[in-house]
């Protein structure tokens, strides 16, 4: 690809700062913006794969210049607008995550997920952004019959799933009024190195495990998903950015399904390659309220259209999952 200024939201989180060590690995010379509240991610996190500069709001410039980090708030109308002078793409990852979070305060979900993509889209529009890719999911479907593909009618279950459906349908309106390349990725269930502030179920099951916690199962654990490797969803972002579609949502899964009991005894069983004396014990909790059943992802769309192709298996994707927690935890 040729040179392109990034800007990229929630850049200092697991997805951000992965995707930001991929573009930084084949040009060192990238020009990234990241925008950031440091809610989740920190600035130790972006350290970890880019040299920096921290400048205020008003220090914006037309245009990046190296990498840049600006914390800020997607709800805030004047800075979305400002970090989009002189960008050429934009990912926007910034976003209130999860089914729980979204069950315990809905109207925060809301104006985080919907609000924050309308003025990110705003500032697309208003300073000629190329290409906008949104980091959506699964929960805007609901509770459907698997695999789950772009044709199938929305229902979400959860406010999550339903604030991620606005921003889908921003991103539709977006393309076809104002021209707006918009691409959706609806994302499986990501894991893999640099997760650790995650609470999803692979990052929080090997930080408990290390820990010698109890991992809790919610239900009975039959309940099913579809887990993405980390380096398999970062290159779907890239193949959105250099295939010229727009207005488009795209399935980014492995289209395996695995249930929850299935993903925690391979989990054990790789840990316990790792760490011969690690006892783990499991239990089973209430189901949580909000949760689909089974999910997975027909992914043919994106494999037809963008030419993804999943390359980790759910075990390869682990050990090397377990193997970055075991280098960073200090536990040997």
């Amino acid at each position: 690809m040729k040179q392109l200024n990034w800007l990229i939201t929630g850049g200092c989180g697991f997805i951000g700062t992965s995707l930001i060590q991929d573009i930084i690995s084949s040009n060192p010379n990238a020009n990234i913006r990241i925008l950031d509240n440091l809610s989740v991610g920190t600035v130790e996190d972006l350290s970890e794969v880019c040299s920096f500069n921290q400048i205020r709001h008003t220090q914006i410039t037309e245009s990046p210049c190296g990498c840049e980090l600006i914390e800020g708030d997607i709800r805030d109308s004047q800075i979305t607008e400002d970090v989009c002078k002189g960008i050429d793409v934009i990912v926007h990852l910034a976003a209130n995550t999860g089914v729980a979070p979204s069950v315990e305060n809905p109207r925060q979900d809301c104006e985080n997920n919907v609000i924050g993509i309308l003025n990110m889209l705003e500032g697309a529009r208003q300073h000629s952004v190329n290409k906008f890719i949104f980091a959506s999911s699964g929960a805007p479907l609901g509770e459907q019959e698997p695999p789950i593909h772009e044709e199938k009618v929305p229902r979400p279950v959860s406010p999550y799933g339903a604030s991620k459906l606005a921003g889908e349908a921003y991103c539709s309106a977006y393309y076809r009024t104002f021209g707006v390349k918009t691409v959706a990725l609806r994302f499986g269930n990501v894991y893999g190195p640099r997760s650790k502030h995650k609470s999803s179920v692979v990052a929080k099951f090997i930080k408990e495990a290390l820990a010698g916690e109890t991992l809790e199962i919610y239900g009975d654990g039959g309940q099913t998903r579809d887990f993405i490797y980390i380096k398999d969803l970062i290159s779907a972002i890239m193949l959105s950015v250099q295939n010229d579609v727009g207005g488009e949502v795209f399935q980014i899964a492995t289209y395996k399904e695995t249930t929850v009991n299935e993903l925690t005894k391979q989990l054990i069983k790789n840990l316990k390659e790792y760490y011969p004396n690690l006892n783990v014990r499991v239990i089973y909790g209430e189901n949580r309220l909000g949760d689909v059943r089974r999910n997975y992802s027909d992914i043919t769309k994106a494999k037809t259209i963008l030419g993804f192709e999943p390359q980790y298996d759910l075990n390869k994707g682990l050990k090397a999952t377990i193997e970055w927690f075991k280098e960073t935890s200090g536990l040997r």
